[in-house]
């Protein structure tokens, strides 16, 4: 066999192999039992997380030197895919604190704020969060209203609410997050657009703290979804990221490794309901014949299959092709999440078709990855959005279609 027909695009090295066999292991010893529980519950289980830590997942894409493992984009898809075939809702605040506040540091940070930060962010001693949505602004990120501005000492004083964040809060009573990667304007550039800044703001900070828990919602409920206020809210210079009006080039680099961790959240979705579908169809029996002899049975199952493999593909063929430290590959980090949140939706969807009643009560976990699936349509950049990007990306290098 030649060396090429050797590659393995989900498991390409030793190295990743043995990771994703230590997540599998991880998965069904720690995470597997307590997923129904604190889904039902809407509860965060901060223990748990704290174990990935120990386990070198929190930091898995920071240097060593840091505290982190120093690993890759395709490491980041397989820690995802892995937790969420179990637990979408908890891979979602591993996903917020390790993609969207640990990578962003540890790629947009100074050495200061790296030093003092990514040791205890990486353990998971602390919990950390992304704040950008706010109750009246989401894909419009230049419409933001919380605003930055310097005081007379050279602080930055910071107003306004930002919804919907994830990890926002940690636990029931509305502890906050140990560390918010903040988003604020902090002025209008030359051509009349928002100028927006990065800003680090942590715990206990005079001015921080949480308007309201969202509870009652439809997936991820594993996670802590909440509003975050910022009332006259004191930061430190020393607290922003960057320079001021850099805010996009954070965004742009992020966003990127964000949607492949969504995407690969998908696949691990897409996996455990094709696996639970086709138990199911062997299991079961009507008409004196096991349901997976019947057609319309045998419908659900192929196609779920065919999804699921071309999603597997394009995951990792994406994840390989994106450099952690640069952005430069939106038109299929867009691409993978349009296609695979939307794919592991409508296979968990058949699996609850197969399962029937079964699939349609809590016992049965399809269910609940069919609720948790949805979120991945809207969360880090909605359907609409992507499929702009993409046609806008086309526009300009139609010659990308025939790579």
């Amino acid at each position: 066999m030649k060396e090429w027909e050797r590659i393995d695009l989900s498991n390409p090295t030793d190295e990743h192999k043995m990771l994703r066999q230590m997540i599998r292991d991880f998965v069904k010893s720690e995470v597997e039992p307590q997923a129904q529980e604190f889904d039902r519950d809407e509860k965060f289980n901060i223990d748990l997380f704290r174990k990935l830590g120990e386990n070198g997942l929190l930091g898995i894409t920071v240097p060593e030197n840091y505290g982190g493992s120093g690993m890759d984009s395709t490491s980041v898809a397989i820690v995802n895919e892995e937790l969420s075939y179990s637990d979408p809702g908890f891979c979602l605040a591993y996903l917020a604190h390790a993609q969207l506040m640990v990578n962003n540091l540890a790629y947009n940070g100074n050495e200061e704020q790296k030093s003092r930060i990514l040791p205890k962010v990486c353990s998971g001693e602390w919990i950390g969060c992304m704040a950008m949505s706010e109750p009246d602004y989401g894909t419009d990120v230049l419409g933001m209203k919380t605003s930055a501005k310097k005081d007379s000492d050279g602080n930055w004083v910071i107003n306004g609410r930002k919804m919907w964040i994830t990890n926002g809060s940690i636990d029931e009573s509305g502890t906050p997050a140990d560390i918010c990667w903040l988003y604020a304007r902090t002025g209008t550039d030359e051509n009349g657009r928002a100028e927006i800044s990065t800003f680090i703001v942590e715990g206990g900070m005079n001015g921080f703290h949480v308007g309201q828990n969202i509870e009652d919602k439809l997936g991820m409920r594993a996670s802590k979804t909440a509003e975050l206020v910022f009332d006259n809210c004191v930061v430190p210079p020393e607290n922003l990221v960057g320079s001021i009006g850099e805010s996009m080039i954070h965004m742009m680099r992020n966003l990127e490794i964000e949607r492949i961790g969504l995407a690969a959240m998908s696949l691990g979705i897409a996996r455990r309901s094709l696996h639970e579908m086709n138990r199911y169809a062997t299991e079961r029996e009507a008409f004196g014949k096991k349901i997976r002899n019947f057609g319309q049975i045998q419908r659900h199952i192929a196609e779920s299959w065919a999804e699921y493999r071309a999603m597997k593909a394009y995951v990792y063929e994406t994840a390989r092709n994106t450099n952690l430290s640069e952005s430069g590959n939106r038109l299929d980090t867009d691409g993978v999440k349009l296609f695979a949140t939307t794919s592991a939706k409508n296979i968990a969807d058949r699996a609850i078709q197969v399962m029937g009643g079964y699939g349609y009560v809590g016992e049965y976990i399809v269910e609940r990855l069919w609720r948790d699936a949805k979120l991945l349509e809207i969360g880090g950049g909605t359907l609409e959005s992507h499929q702009k990007n993409i046609t806008k990306d086309l526009s300009k290098n139609p010659e990308s279609i025939q790579k």
